[in-house]
């Protein structure tokens, strides 16, 4: 199958629906001013931030004067961006200038990183920083990743967008439980790097080919352009910004280890030029923050109500302890990694119908890194339709920590909010995300 094939004139119309609801609610706010809560701002004085319309999109898209009317410039001084850091690679320590491998990551503070792009970034932005933590990203919890999601919201009161830095290895992760839980429509950008930025020592010299610097030089560059208001959280890296939901890293090494497969980039940057090929469906509800966010409002409720949740991979005559031990160990629900799409072994199927009658909810992907995964409308196995097994599982915890005992609102968010274009279909069917009904 091609990737034309993906091209089906569902998702091509709502794509096109899209970009236009997006234009003529942008320029009506432009024009009517912004609510107080959730500012969207202006563009730096004495730039104009045109995403730059590609052969894919329309040419009525690029002469619509409402969508070029929202983008121009405001005479309002240059944007503020928040950047909050993390640790991960970006702030990593090399043995030596040519050790791209052999680093400690997580010893940079943030405010160095940032201070290394002065003067330059002091055109772009004005830029404060929050050192939120500083290690690799796999050592983060969920009760941390609740703290940051707060602390994004907190920032984006004051600011035009926010950038995340974060390790490579779980960043993907990270942005999607942003993407899920940030409640602001402003910017919010994952960035990173493949390389350590310095060698030898915190203030050392800096590491042959280092791309912490472009990449969060970039960053900066595209939340302070508010370009991807209303996109949600985008992972930029390598001149290109992905869709949280979709996005994953390909390569343990490689510069361009983020990729979308299927759906492709949302767009790049060229220097000061950002392009935009196209933009996640939720946008369509940009003009209605009470239906662009989702459920998941994380000031109501504490990290220690979210449940523990897991991954079960599937594989040739795998066994069924795995699952009969989550089980057994209290947690809540499970995502299946299983072979094509969904399948398990007779064991392992055998122990998910045990574990379904102690109440344990699954969400059934695949593993094989693209294509989705149907189901039916009843029961607590719950079809993953495209979401990767480690993003269904952020979206299944969520679910569950909100849905209080409630299947049939666990199903209800996993196929609508999981849903590639879940706001397309919220936004024709006139009800809120989250509260319609999956197609049989």
């Amino acid at each position: 199958m091609t990737h034309l094939e993906h091209l089906t004139p569902r998702r091509i119309i709502a794509v096109l629906v899209v970009l236009a609801l997006c234009a003529a609610t942008a320029a009506a706010s432009w024009a009517l001013g912004r609510n107080t809560s959730d500012p969207v701002g202006s563009a730096p004085a004495g730039r104009v931030l045109s995403p730059g319309l590609t052969p894919e999109l329309t040419a009525d898209l690029a002469t619509n004067v409402a969508y070029q009317q929202a983008l121009v410039t405001a005479p309002s001084g240059k944007p503020k961006v928040t950047v909050i850091g993390t640790g991960g690679t970006i702030a990593g320590v090399a043995t030596n200038r040519g050790s791209f491998t052999n680093y400690r990551a997580g010893q940079i503070p943030i405010a160095d990183l940032v201070d290394d792009l002065r003067p330059e970034i002091d055109a772009v932005a004005e830029v404060e920083t929050i050192q939120f933590g500083n290690k690799g990203s796999g050592g983060y919890t969920i009760a941390e990743f609740h703290a940051l999601t707060l602390a994004v919201d907190k920032a984006l009161k004051t600011s035009d967008g926010v950038v995340v830095t974060s390790g490579t290895d779980t960043m993907e992760e990270f942005a999607y439980w942003l993407d899920l839980t940030v409640q602001s429509r402003k910017p919010v950008v994952m960035t990173g790097a493949m390389r350590p930025t310095a060698a030898g020592a915190v203030d050392g010299p800096g590491v042959i080919g280092a791309d912490g610097p472009a990449n969060l030089y970039n960053a900066i560059t595209l939340a302070g352009s508010r370009v991807t208001t209303c996109f949600g959280t985008v992972l930029m890296l390598g001149d290109e910004f992905h869709a949280a939901r979709d996005v994953t890293k390909t390569s343990a090494y490689r510069m361009d280890t983020f990729q979308t497969r299927e759906l492709g980039v949302l767009g790049w940057i060229d220097g000061s030029n950002i392009k935009v090929g196209r933009a996640p469906a939720r946008v369509a509800t940009c003009d209605n923050p009470q239906r662009w966010a989702t459920p998941f409002d994380l000031s109501k409720i504490a990290p220690t109500a979210i449940p523990r949740t897991e991954i079960v991979y599937g594989y040739q005559q795998a066994g069924g302890e795995a699952i009969t031990g989550f089980a057994d160990a209290g947690v809540k629900g499970i995502v299946t990694a299983g072979t094509g799409a969904g399948g398990l072994s007779g064991a392992q199927g055998t122990a998910r119908t045990a574990a379904v009658a102690k109440g344990v909810v699954f969400v059934s992907t695949t593993r094989t890194g693209s294509g989705s995964v149907y189901g039916g409308a009843t029961g607590s196995v719950i079809a993953g339709d495209d979401l990767l097994p480690q993003k269904a599982r952020l979206l299944l915890m969520l679910s569950l920590a909100y849905a209080q005992g409630d299947v049939d609102k666990v199903r209800t968010w996993v196929t609508t909010i999981g849903n590639p274009e879940w706001d397309t279909l919220a936004s024709s069917a006139g009800t809120p995300p989250g509260q319609l009904k999956p197609a049989a």
